[in-house]
């Protein structure tokens, strides 16, 4: 940039920091140099000996800083941005988050800043491209295996499910408050609530800078991944009880029914049957209390979940019967196949019909 911008009064760029070095100094000045945005710095925790940074933030680089006490973790900071913006900027149109370890030009956040103001209903998302030599492995694979597990579990498809340059609306900010995720979690979950908040997401493509290895981040690819998929946990555990629930009970009534000599012919039917019903239940219960946190009517969602639950049945009932009379060896093995193939087209449905 040759000349300072202006017009951004009202899109103020939120850095949260944790132990941050002068790099932190050198953004803010930049920003200073270059755009009217307010900049709020989050010092979040970082201790006595970061309070010569965090001055020469406030002195030179022309930033506000608030903190908290201790460490909170991002998602703790974030909020805590979103809350002083909230009651400090009456007529602000959103804000900015970015980063403190310079992944984040001040091109790229003025560009992000121009996006949310084309579109202030939506979450900008300034993406990264992950294909450029250079990049870390940690961060090139995580992200890959992180947005194509998000995209299926959640139907978001985004590009960079893990970056820090986003425009956010002071809407969604204000809904942000009383989202879940203190840490990096939150920023996840922040995505996750763009599908229930029916949020649009535009993505900007931004420069991908790694310098050092990274070295600056404070994201653990291995704690903090696992924060991130326990986002995650809720989808898989409904699904996966209910299948054992399913397959305990298929093999119980199996070895039960087929003892009776006039449901020798039929006895896989009536297994699958009674064992798919109270499996079923328990299913809806968890689903639409848990996991897909539905607001619509338990009548309305039961009528469409019952549908699914025995299109679903029978369906595994027959194709059960199909393969055993195939192939033959034991029930339980032709079974498994089968309701993993249907348990993949069951999650779409529920998630796009059931509880939409």
């Amino acid at each position: 940039m040759n000349q300072r911008q202006t017009g951004y009064a009202n899109v103020p760029i939120v850095i949260p920091a944790y132990e941050p070095d002068n790099k932190l100094v050198d953004i803010c000045k930049q920003l200073l140099s270059e755009t009217d945005a307010p900049v709020i710095v989050v010092n979040d925790g970082s201790g006595r000996e970061y309070d010569s940074i965090f001055d020469a933030v406030r002195k030179e680089g022309g930033a506000t800083v608030i903190a908290n006490a201790v460490n909170l973790g991002k998602g703790r900071a974030l909020k805590t941005a979103f809350n002083y913006l909230l009651n400090t900027y009456k007529d602000i149109i959103g804000c900015v988050t970015a980063d403190s370890d310079g992944q984040h030009t001040p091109e790229d956040i003025m560009r992000v800043s121009d996006a949310l103001i084309e579109n202030p209903s939506s979450l900008v998302l300034g993406s990264r491209s992950f294909e450029e030599d250079g990049i870390p492995p940690k961060s090139r694979y995580g992200n890959k295996i992180t947005r194509n597990v998000f995209k299926y579990l959640v139907g978001v498809g985004v590009t960079d499910t893990q970056t820090g340059l986003r425009g956010i609306s002071a809407e969604y900010m204000a809904h942000l408050l009383s989202t879940k995720g203190e840490r990096y979690e939150f920023e996840m979950n922040m995505l996750i609530e763009t599908k229930e908040s029916s949020v649009s997401i535009t993505e900007v493509p931004i420069a991908t800078i790694y310098e050092n290895n990274n070295a600056g981040s404070h994201f653990n690819p291995i704690k903090d991944s696992l924060y991130i998929y326990m986002t995650f946990a809720k989808f898989l555990f409904s699904s996966l009880s209910s299948s054992i629930i399913d397959l305990f009970l298929f093999t119980l009534f199996c070895n039960l029914f087929k003892r009776i000599p006039d449901m020798s012919a039929m006895y896989i039917m009536v297994s699958t049957v009674a064992a798919r019903i109270i499996s079923a239940v328990y299913n809806y219960m968890i689903n639409y209390k848990i996991v897909f946190k539905s607001d619509s009517s338990i009548k309305t969602t039961g009528a469409k979940y019952a549908v699914l639950a025995v299109s679903q049945m029978m369906a595994s009932a027959l194709l059960v019967n199909i393969l055993y009379s195939s192939i033959g060896g034991a029930e339980l093995a032709c079974k498994i196949p089968v309701d993993i193939m249907l348990f993949v087209l069951s999650y779409f449905i529920q998630r796009e019909i059931v509880y939409k």
